[in-house]
């Protein structure tokens, strides 16, 4: 999550879901022109992902046993629109949602899987399935906006909002009668030279191009399943064998060789593909394909690249912030570690002092961190700020947006 969807998403997805940026762009982190919402994760400006990350956060709390504070919680819920949509972030959630209200199908879907888990807000929920149904593709996918092509970053986390929620993917269906796994094999590329990849498409072009976080999202999705995966009991038997994308099993399938090729060539991680940028690890897609992995039954992979996650992330986790420490503490889970000594890091109690302190905990589990976070606000490299700007600055990230796939690759 992470993340990897837009602008306003990378990271996701994943967020962001990966929250993945060239570490070469230095430029100071913008201040939010308004004091930020003392409910809210993270101090950076949310204009991006202010709900994503929010989300993240309080799922993650949740699948630790952590009970997120009641106005963290207010704070997630209050941002919702009329429509159940809800948009990356709302300065004034007293204002109504009109039509330049940028609602989006990530930010709605990853509130949806926190919201769930947390109980107790049906109504919400329920809300924002309905609007997420009422956007869908007649492909039977979703883009990040509205009207957006399909893409395998936002189908699958949306598959992840409707399994959390109670629904069934399959009977989720577009207008032309498709569900979103018909989307995803859709979205799935030929094995060859592709080896089975999902594509994030060419914003100019629309032509696909293999892209390892889109396939561990489409992997996830593929399989129904949501960003809190249970750990494998036991190894899947081989490496999965490439094969006609016809269905969304045999996609994800496919997906998931080709992230067991694509880690084994990196010593566990996977690099960065950002258009210009130096190559280096990224933690935050290798993140993502833990979770991947790991719902595929890959344990023994999965596990090796969350080691290296566990040795590898604090840097980006304490420059990224709550989606970050999310993702991580997602990748913990998914593969048995200790998300409470991670690496020697206590992922718990770094995201808590991102924010508001849980219910039953004391005010002083924050306080102690204010002082770095502050100079690291001060100082630090806002990702949704580089992505924001990369993007209107036209840097060239074509793969940001993927498109419908007309014709198989060759």
């Amino acid at each position: 999550m992470n993340v990897r969807r837009s602008a306003a998403v990378l990271a996701a997805v994943a967020v962001l879901g990966s929250a993945a940026a060239p570490a070469a762009v230095a430029a100071p982190s913008p201040k939010p022109s308004t004091a930020l919402p003392s409910g809210l994760y993270g101090k950076k400006d949310p204009k991006f992902d202010g709900v994503f990350r929010q989300s993240y956060a309080l799922l993650a709390q949740h699948t630790e046993g952590v009970q997120p504070a009641a106005k963290a919680v207010d704070w997630l819920t209050g941002q919702q629109c009329a429509s159940g949509g809800f948009a990356p972030f709302r300065a004034d959630a007293t204002e109504p949602c009109n039509s330049k209200t940028a609602v989006d199908s990530n930010s709605t879907a990853a509130a949806v899987q926190a919201l769930t888990a947390l109980g107790g807000q049906d109504k919400t929920v329920k809300k924002s399935v309905q609007w997420l149904k009422s956007v869908q593709n007649k492909d039977g996918g979703w883009g990040y906006n509205p009207g957006l092509p399909s893409d395998a970053n936002s189908t699958g986390i949306v598959v992840g909002a409707l399994v959390a929620a109670g629904e069934n993917p399959t009977s989720a269906k577009s207008r032309d009668r498709k569900s979103p796994y018909d989307a995803l094999s859709e979205l799935a590329m030929d094995c060859g030279k592709d080896g089975g990849a999902f594509g994030l498409a060419d914003m100019k072009s629309g032509k696909l191009a293999p892209n390892a976080d889109a396939t561990a999202a489409g992997v996830l999705g593929s399989l129904g399943r949501g960003l809190v995966v249970t750990p494998a009991k036991k190894n899947a038997s081989g490496a999965p064998k490439c094969a006609e994308p016809d269905t969304a099993a045999q996609a994800a399938s496919n997906g998931t060789g080709y992230l067991l090729k694509t880690l084994g060539m990196t010593e566990n991680h996977l690099m960065s593909p950002m258009p210009g940028a130096t190559d280096q690890p990224d933690v935050g897609n290798t993140a993502d394909a833990v979770i991947a992995l790991a719902a595929a039954g890959q344990k023994e992979q999965a596990e090796k690249s969350a080691e290296w996650l566990s040795k590898n992330s604090a840097d980006w986790a304490k420059e990224t912030g709550p989606a970050a420490y999310a993702q991580l503490i997602f990748a913990a889970h998914a593969t048995g570690l200790d998300a409470r000594d991670f690496g020697g890091a206590d992922l718990v109690e770094q995201l808590n002092a991102q924010g508001p302190a849980p219910q039953g905990a004391s005010d002083s589990a924050t306080a102690s961190d204010e002082d770095d976070k502050k100079k690291d606000d001060e100082g630090g490299v806002s990702v949704w700020w580089i992505i924001g700007v990369g993007l209107v600055a036209g840097i060239g990230i074509g793969f940001l947006y993927s498109g419908n796939r007309k014709k198989k690759q060759p």
